[in-house]
């Protein structure tokens, strides 16, 4: 089965730690978290510190099908919903039939070095592009999180590395399946 999300404790332990560090020297980040009865905006800002651009390269790793990922707090009802872009196969409607490709030297997703991306300007100057990719938008469970911190000396690192684990599970749980399929 594919491995959507990882967390990088090689590069960690090479660099002594360097989320934890990065957790520390930011730690005003997590500020609005601190005390709150629900730990989705701490799991949220974890996710957040764990990822590029906040720290390069990211202390969560990802397929590399998958092109963003964030954690955002529900507005309709405070819980937790990951959203996931990933690249995916065109549709079945239009690889059944060449005939709307018409010779215009259509394009679909480049690849440098093993990841997929973006054309560059002067690659849109040379011919069209259909790049179809998946928006996964969906609830994670709650009960394995860590509770939010009460302050910025209460364990936040640790909380903060526990967050993580339990996003990467529940994300690897919903979306490897779906990367096995393509």
């Amino acid at each position: 089965m594919a491995k959507a999300f990882w967390i990088d404790q090689e590069l960690d332990r090479d660099r002594d730690g360097r989320y934890g560090a990065h957790v520390r020297k930011h730690v005003e980040e997590f500020a609005d978290s601190f005390g709150d009865i629900a730990p989705v905006t701490f799991a949220c800002i974890a996710w957040r510190m764990a990822v590029p651009p906040s720290i390069s390269p990211g202390h969560v790793r990802w397929d590399r099908r998958v092109l963003e990922a964030s954690c955002v707090r529900n507005t309709w009802d405070g819980t937790l919903t990951a959203e996931v872009r990933m690249v995916s196969p065109l549709p079945e409607q239009l690889t059944s039939s060449r005939e709307w490709w018409r010779d215009r030297g259509w394009r679909g997703w480049q690849e440098i070095f093993g990841q997929y991306v973006d054309p560059t300007q002067e690659d849109l100057t040379r011919g069209p592009f259909m790049r179809a990719s998946l928006l996964v938008q969906a609830p994670i469970p709650l009960e394995e999180l860590p509770p939010a911190p009460q302050g910025p000396h209460d364990g936040v690192e640790e909380a903060a590395h526990r967050a993580l684990a339990v996003l990467v599970k529940e994300l690897n749980a919903l979306l490897a399946p779906v990367l096995d399929r393509f």
